[in-house]
């Protein structure tokens, strides 16, 4: 049970300035409109499936959540994952595996796994907000294409595009300078209703949110999926559950971060996951995709000045509102007020710093940042960049530090050698730290001094057993001084597949790991 002291910090992430709070809920929502409803289409189901989701995840993240001011909602990355399911086996299907999706990061987070996100090194954090931010970018492009009779796209021409554009500089521009004047309202919902106006009020034909897909309807509904509970049914849909629940926390937390960073508090990682399973298997039950954090929507919850769970909330009611009462004035929103708001997203998104730092930045870290963009960009595969950047990190990382491996040589007054090694024994540095022992000019009686090293792992014991093999072949003896504890523990568990002879020496202090 929650504490007076925790309820009571809990409360107060309602009462972070209500009337920014209501007013950045609704300029979210206006943005998830478009983004929601060309998701649902990709994954080939209905808008209002995607709405539905969306006010679910949104409403429920935003409550149990451990990041107030992040937007969730039904996600493109999520989208994409989902569509060769839909395709193949038909949305009841897609329903199982948003709910198994669900259990999955519930599992993830209970088991506070949520804390690996911190090994995300920060040139894979810069890739993934560049390669959102371009994702967003072009996702907003498609609302410059139009269908001629025939059914095929074709893009704006003439005076439609001029209009287009014309609409997106404008809302820009509220966008832009409207905080220089005054800060009183949003400047995102100030443009939206601007523009909106200018193009109702004065009769001008520009595509509108209604040109997508109509939204109005009811909301959702509890419903079973219906799929056989069977072995079959399962492996249909578990790889699929599976790859969504990595995508949806991979973004989120990676959301969280980035959140985390741009208002200097800090969100709880594993919180979250939960919460977003308890929102997709809720969405699943409720015949709804799954989703997860939305970026471009959470930059335009901030940049409104949303900065609690009330805004949040406001967002996901304000979508049922659309869909139940709304949906006649919604669908005359002209897209470009919409389309100019998400490209101001994506200025404020994309981490421009990054350009700025390029050349102060190691080559591998440019590479790693350029690698996940690209990656990001490309597949939408927002898990599979992530995982690239962070193996492409480690290697580097386990390549420089297996260069560092050094040893200094020296025969004491008694004739035994010594070698002082410095650098970490693991697997990338074996090679270097057995080239650096003369075996067959060694003395009868040698000593390695771990003072200034650790043996990281297996590959690293192994070496020195080798290594003791060889001297014992020539009759000499191999002894190991200063190993830390945790050295020692690695050896002694690996005492049935070894031999080494770690020396006891009173006249030196065994190092600690802390030494």
């Amino acid at each position: 049970m929650l504490s007076s002291f925790s309820l009571g910090s809990y409360l107060a992430q309602y009462k972070v300035n209500a009337k920014n709070e209501i007013l950045a809920g609704l300029t979210t929502a206006l943005a998830l409109v478009p983004e929601v409803v060309a998701f649902a289409l990709l994954a080939h189901i209905s808008p209002l499936v995607g709405i539905g989701s969306a006010f679910i995840i949104c409403l429920i993240t935003s409550v149990f959540g451990g990041r107030p001011g992040m937007i969730s909602g039904a996600a493109g990355s999520v989208a994409v994952v989902i569509v060769s399911l839909v395709v193949q086996h038909g949305v009841e299907y897609l329903f199982a595996a948003v709910v198994l999706m669900g259990l999955i990061q519930v599992a993830i987070g209970l088991l506070r796994f949520g804390k690996f996100i911190r090994l995300v090194p920060q040139p894979v954090v810069y890739g993934f907000v560049n390669g959102l931010a371009l994702i967003i970018f072009m996702a907003q492009l498609e609302q410059f294409k139009v269908r001629d009779a025939g059914g095929h796209e074709q893009w704006l021409s003439g005076p439609a595009l001029g209009l287009m554009l014309g609409l997106v500089a404008l809302t820009m521009g509220i966008v832009y300078f409207l905080p220089k004047l005054t800060k009183a309202v949003p400047a995102s919902l100030t443009a939206i209703v601007v523009v909106s106006a200018l193009v109702i009020g004065g009769g001008l034909q520009t595509k509108s949110v209604g040109d997508i897909a109509s939204i109005a309807g009811g909301l959702p509904r509890f419903h079973l999926p219906l799929v056989p509970l069977t072995w079959d049914a399962l492996a249909r849909v578990l790889p699929y559950a599976l790859i969504m629940a990595l995508v949806g926390l991979t973004e989120s937390l990676l959301t969280l971060t980035v959140v985390d960073e741009m208002t200097d508090t800090r969100g709880r990682g594993n919180q979250d996951c939960v919460a977003q399973g308890l929102a997709n298997i809720t969405s699943g039950l409720m015949g709804g995709m799954g989703g997860c954090a939305m970026i471009g929507q959470t930059m335009v919850n901030l940049e409104s000045r949303g900065r609690g769970r009330l805004s949040g909330v406001v967002a996901a009611v304000a979508l049922a509102l659309f869909v139940v009462v709304g949906s006649s004035l919604i669908e005359q929103l002209p897209l470009a007020a919409l389309v100019g708001v998400m490209f101001m997203v994506v200025i404020g998104t994309f981490e421009w710093a990054s350009l700025r730092i390029l050349r102060r930045m190691p080559l591998t870290d440019v590479l790693v940042m350029l690698l996940v963009t690209l990656v990001t960009a490309v597949s939408q595969n927002l898990a599979l960049a992530v995982l690239l950047g962070v193996v492409v990190s480690a290697l580097a990382f386990a390549w420089e530090n297996a260069k560092r491996i050094r040893a200094r040589k020296y025969v004491d007054a008694a004739g035994v050698k010594h070698y002082e090694i410095y650098g970490p024994l693991f697997f990338g540095s074996v090679q270097a730290f057995t080239e650096k022992f003369d075996v067959a000019q060694d003395p009868a009686k040698i000593i390695i001094d771990f003072r200034e090293s650790r043996v990281a792992d297996m590959s690293g014991i192994d070496a020195l057993h080798k290594l003791t093999d060889r001297y014992q072949r020539l009759g000499k003896t191999l002894h190991l001084r200063h190993l830390s504890p945790d050295c020692r523990l690695l050896l002694r568990n690996a005492g049935a597949l070894i031999e080494v002879n770690i020396l006891e020496d009173p006249e030196y202090r065994v190092a600690t790991s802390a030494g």
